[in-house]
């Protein structure tokens, strides 16, 4: 029985630390390591959140990617605890990410933002805490509205974002002192530049963990992933896969997508895998972990196989070639809907 048990425990250890799918994790310079796949939540309705994290853990994730803004970490949390109820995982088995809101910069409001995330996740510790956005907005009680999103008062004559000047260098050293409270295992940034990262080095007591941004083919930003590597910084791409998850939302069309690209298209035939698991494949070749959205069980099955082939060093090259720096992601685009032109790429 005894062995029955060893072996049942290192096969789970192995599950997660392959972070599900037989993918290697990424290893963080800070210790530990982070699944290479995980689930996406954004978008996600929260009718259906608790049931896909449910399901996704039951497929084989390991990671869940998920936010203050995107409005349905409780449901998140419903769905770790019927996994957890269900024998399907441990908490020590998953990774949970959650991310600071632009209304919470001030050093004041840091940890409160972070405590609420895990009371809604029903946590006592995210492994992973980034700063979702290098935009500092006027901040909105909790009592008021949760989450803030980008505009200060929608109820206002005229609706619009209100920046405030929070210097970063406050943001970060609030989100150092999750560390050592035990609210934060790592801590890391999201939609920084290079030369945002390179100032928040100049003074980081704890450096950040992870950087995430957008990633995929048609925006495949080198020079920021080797200076991430330089850094020693993990690097998370999200929309992985490209304009798919922008099209509900006016800012692109499926004639956008990548997954028709006929270099896209071939390759993957010829690896017989769909375009899909392309995109992710090769985004884990170039040392990224990846956080594709899906609500449909096939789905989350085919985005987590993606250990049975490789792409050669020409093909590599190919889809290289394919970038055409296309931000879907851009506040210096959507943000001036809001009444505000807020840049934060060049």
């Amino acid at each position: 029985l005894r062995l029955v048990r060893s072996a049942a425990g290192a096969a789970r250890a192995a599950l997660r630390l392959r972070g599900g799918g037989g993918v290697a994790p990424l290893t963080l310079a800070g210790g530990g390591s982070m699944p290479a796949v995980g689930l996406g939540l954004w978008k996600v309705p929260k009718a259906v959140t608790a049931a896909t994290v449910t399901d996704a853990i039951r497929a084989g994730y390991r990671h869940l990617d998920c936010a203050c803004d995107y409005g349905n970490e409780a449901e998140v949390g419903e769905g770790i605890r019927a996994a957890i109820s269900a024998n399907l995982v441990t908490r020590e088995e998953l990774w949970v990410t959650s991310k600071l809101w632009n209304t919470y910069h001030a050093k004041e409001h840091v940890e409160a933002a972070c405590r609420r995330s895990l009371v809604d996740l029903g946590l006592e510790c995210v492994d992973l805490y980034l700063v979702h956005f290098p935009i500092a907005l006027r901040f909105v009680p909790f009592e008021t509205r949760y989450p803030p999103e980008w505009i200060h008062d929608p109820d206002a004559s005229a609706p619009k974002m209100e920046v405030v000047k929070v210097p970063m260098q406050e943001t970060w050293t609030a989100m150092e002192a999750l560390v050592p409270l035990g609210l934060a295992k790592h801590i890391g940034v999201c939609n920084f530049n290079t030369a945002g990262l390179r100032d928040l080095l100049a003074y980081a007591t704890v450096r950040p963990s992870v950087l995430q941004v957008e990633l995929h083919v048609y925006n495949q930003q080198p020079q920021l992933l080797r200076y991430c590597a330089d850094e020693g910084i993990a690097v998370t791409g999200f929309s992985p896969l490209g304009a798919g998850s922008y099209v509900e939302l006016g800012m692109s069309t499926m004639e956008d997508s990548a997954l028709s690209n006929p270099s896209v298209a071939a390759i993957a035939e010829a690896k017989g895998v769909t375009p899909a698991q392309l995109m992710l494949r090769w985004a884990l070749q170039r040392g990224t972990s990846v956080v594709p959205k899906s609500t449909k069980m096939e789905r989350l099955v085919e985005n987590l196989s993606l250990d049975g082939f490789t792409l050669s060093a020409d093909e590599m090259e190919q889809l290289a070639r394919l970038d055409q720096r296309r931000r879907y992601n851009d506040p210096g685009v959507f943000c001036v809907g809001m009444g505000a032109f807020c840049p934060i790429y060049d």
